[in-house]
């Protein structure tokens, strides 16, 4: 039998989370795999259309995945398309879910098949396969404010989180381990080298001041380091480090035009969604409160100027 230290391992892997947390994530996520698919990983049809280019990545080679072609591009993007729409409403969730999860890794895998792995969409594909593996009692609207709550979707919800964390960790990693395990990169030029390969009037003004960029430089490396902590932080402190990062990200945008939506909107993980059909029913129940509160005064109003 597991002693109580196992036991609060077991318990922090799966927390008991409300559905409704999970049926808000799907909807959200399935409908930003169409939007990835249009807008950053778009040259996955492309790549069909030139399967001698081709160089497939390790996952690729190790499930043999075939050469992309028209035809099966063609097809690929079809099934993403229709099954992330099913998927979004909460209807058959896990038969479109199990769909999409393959279907978008192997949309990646193409996509990025010409060296450049954007690490940005590890939380993204992680939640696509978690996300199927929890069974919903209810389907359709009433899911989003389904308050049952699940090991099981506690347990999906936190692979989501770790992925969104091990992005930022695992960026740290890489910058420790390409000089050579040391920590020269925060000291290095490497903002003023992506500021002039990527020119924009913010990045450019902080061209003239070396320091801030050395500053920020350093704040993004220990940032990174110390990210898995936001893991076991509890309501508002959780909130500032979330906020934090969304802020990091922000900051990136506006000096490097570099946006990290996929990871961005994994951040929804930690955001209590479950939250917002229980609050629209109290505002709708408070504002019909008043109104029948209201009501009895100006039908007497009204009573007194007949009598009158």
């Amino acid at each position: 039998m597991a002693g109580p230290p196992m036991n609060r391992v077991a318990n922090w892997f799966t927390p008991k989370i409300a559905l409704a947390r999970v049926a808000w994530l799907r909807t959200v996520l399935y409908l930003f795999v169409i939007l990835d698919m249009h807008a950053f990983v778009r040259d996955t049809r492309l790549k069909g259309e030139h399967p001698g280019l081709y160089q497939p990545l390790l996952l690729a080679r190790i499930f043999d995945l075939p050469k992309p072609s028209v035809a099966n591009t063609t097809a690929l993007y079809v099934v993403l398309i229709v099954a992330c729409l099913v998927g979004a409403t909460n209807w058959f969730p896990r038969t479109a879910g199990w769909i999409v999860a393959p279907a978008f890794t192997w949309w990646v895998l193409i996509g990025m098949s010409d060296g450049k792995v954007d690490h940005d969409h590890l939380a993204l594909v992680v939640a696509l396969w978690v996300l199927p593996t929890v069974k919903s009692t209810v389907r359709g609207r009433a899911a989003y404010g389904d308050q049952t709550r699940s090991e099981a979707a506690g347990w999906a919800v936190r692979c989501v989180q770790i992925s969104v964390i091990a992005t930022y960790f695992l960026s740290w990693v890489a910058k420790v381990r390409s000089p050579g395990w040391n920590f020269s990169w925060p000291s290095s030029a490497i903002l003023t080298w992506a500021i002039v390969r990527r020119p924009h009037p913010v990045g450019e003004w902080l061209l003239h001041h070396p320091w801030m960029l050395h500053v920020m430089q350093w704040v993004g490396f220990i940032a990174e380091f110390f990210s898995p902590v936001i893991l076991w932080l509890k309501g508002r402190w959780q909130l500032l480090g979330a906020l934090f990062f969304l802020g990091f990200h922000v900051a990136n945008t506006a000096i490097l035009l570099i946006h990290f939506l996929p990871t961005v909107v994994c951040w929804l993980a930690f955001a209590p969604l479950e939250r917002i059909v229980p609050w629209f029913k109290r505002r709708r129940s408070d504002r019909d409160t008043r109104q029948t509160e209201h009501e009895p005064e100006s039908s007497g109003q009204a009573q007194q100027q007949a009598g009158a």
